[in-house]
């Protein structure tokens, strides 16, 4: 019980996570190579590993001070738990899978947040190297979604264990080769249905937001199940002009400034180009996701959330 409960826990988990990872993407691209699949190429490869280690290094420097948010709110804790019991872990799995569902959607439906997490999206490969392609500047707000667990008693370092084995998780699921997983499919996130996630078909758009469990999807109106008769469209659109590290990093922030730079703007329209949903436009002219899917819908005569 100690590798569970103990304080090397997280250790414990990359420890594992390194080989096991090498390992399974190893498998995946000798299979890829043998079927002629061209799941992978060599420059999104490298596009991938460079988000990765540049998200690796933001992530370091910021931990401690995420940590300390996390802390002070700990301290302020409305419930205390027995954190050796096997009950605590569940609970603080599940919140911490739930917690990311809001910071996933956040991610999707605020544009700021959109800035950072499309580096993740453009490639238009999907292949488990794609798990790794990281929102480099995620660390700088993720742990203001995780801090209300701190303060309903979750400890800090049993979260950010949870986390790890879900990020664990949430990576295999980047994968073509596997169709469906049976009754798991009711249950976790699958292959399938992070597909979905990652396609930029109008139907797929901001769906399936889970990491570990799709039930909280089903709850909150944004599961989509994988569609045989709409083949995913991995990507965003429109396409980046290139798919190299830097385009993908500033892409979106180049053009919110030029939104931001046009003139009369009031300071209503700045906030909601900043924040609201991607596609918003003070003139009316753009559209959001939800736009765009309930003009779908209405043609499929299928309403839908």
């Amino acid at each position: 019980m100690e590798f569970i409960f103990g304080e090397n826990a997280l250790e414990s988990v990359y420890f594992w996570a390194i080989p096991l990872h090498t390992t399974v993407i190893l498998a995946e691209m000798i299979y890829s190579h043998i079927m002629e699949a061209k799941l992978y190429s060599r420059k999104d490869l490298a596009t991938n590993l460079y988000l990765a280690l540049m998200n690796f290094g933001l992530d370091l420097v910021m931990k401690v001070f995420a940590m300390a948010v996390m802390f002070f709110f700990y301290q302020y804790r409305i419930f205390d738990f027995n954190l050796s019991t096997w009950y605590y872990w569940i609970l603080c799995f599940l919140a911490t899978d739930l917690a990311y569902y809001f910071h996933h959607l956040a991610d999707h439906r605020s544009r700021v947040f959109w800035a950072v997490h499309i580096t993740h999206h453009n490639s238009e490969f999907f292949n488990l190297t794609t798990g790794f392609r990281s929102p480099v500047f995620q660390p700088l707000y993720r742990y203001i979604f995780f801090s209300p667990l701190a303060f309903f008693g979750f400890n800090p370092w049993t979260v950010m264990v949870c986390y790890a084995v879900g990020q664990v998780y949430g990576t295999w699921v980047h994968t073509q080769t596997i169709k469906k997983m049976g009754f798991l499919e009711y249950i976790l996130v699958t292959p399938s249905h992070h597909r979905v996630h990652h396609g930029c078909n109008i139907k797929y758009l901001d769906r399936n937001m889970g990491m570990v469990f799709i039930f909280w999807d089903k709850l909150f109106g944004t599961f989509e199940p994988e569609d045989p008769k709409v083949p995913v469209k991995f990507g965003i659109y429109p396409k980046m002009p290139d798919d190299g590290p830097m385009t993908t990093l500033l892409y979106e922030w180049r053009k919110i400034w030029q939104d931001l730079k046009q003139p009369n703007l009031t300071i209503s329209d700045r906030f909601n180009y900043l924040f609201n949903s991607p596609g918003w436009r003070h003139d009316g002219t753009g559209k959001t996701v939800k736009q765009y899917q309930k003009e779908y819908w209405a043609k499929k005569n299928k309403p839908k959330n």
